[in-house]
């Protein structure tokens, strides 16, 4: 599935190390699980790449990445105003940093650490809508993806009626004649 997305996104980035453990729980960023900081501070993730992994992370939840799920996200980053000024040679790093932090222990805890520090506040809302886009593409919402929007949801401070109408809006954008 890693191999998947990673190939969805043609083109080249450089893989960047970065700690795969809970970020609260670091005192020294020289090494981490035999991995390298390039410097000595954690990776930093601009508003759009944030706003990208959160996408990336409920596509990947149910570790059955589809096709219209990688549609959705990149349609969403091609035609979205907020990312207007967005190197999309980013999203292939993104990507592999989020489904490389899902598959480690506490890496959802850093995943969402990363966010938080790179989200603005305004944004959450946003960040949480695309993330309801991208699980509803596909027309099939397991469980696992259902609490991935609980926690991204949580996380993030969406206001459960907030939450509720955004959820009600990808519903209905999505919905088939079927």
């Amino acid at each position: 599935a890693a191999s998947r997305i990673l190939d969805m996104f043609n083109s080249s980035f450089l893989t960047l190390p970065y700690c795969r453990t809970r970020l609260g729980s670091i005192s020294c960023h020289h090494s981490c699980k035999g991995r390298l900081f390039v410097n000595t501070h954690p990776p930093s993730l601009s508003s759009q790449d944030c706003l990208v992994a959160v996408m990336i992370a409920v596509s990947a939840s149910d570790e059955n990445i589809r096709t219209a799920e990688l549609m959705s996200i990149q349609a969403i980053v091609n035609h979205l105003p907020i990312f207007g000024e967005y190197d999309v040679d980013r999203i292939k790093s993104v990507a592999a940093m989020v489904l490389d932090l899902l598959s480690e222990e506490d890496g959802l805890d850093a995943l969402f650490g990363l966010i938080r520090d790179g989200l603005p506040d305004g944004l959450n809302e946003t960040a949480y809508a695309m993330a309801c886009d991208v699980a509803a593409a596909d027309g099939k919402l397991g469980q696992i993806e259902l609490r991935m929007l609980q926690e991204i949801r949580h996380e993030l401070e969406v206001d459960r009626l907030h939450g509720a109408a955004i959820e009600a809006g990808a519903r209905a954008r999505f919905r088939t004649l079927t």
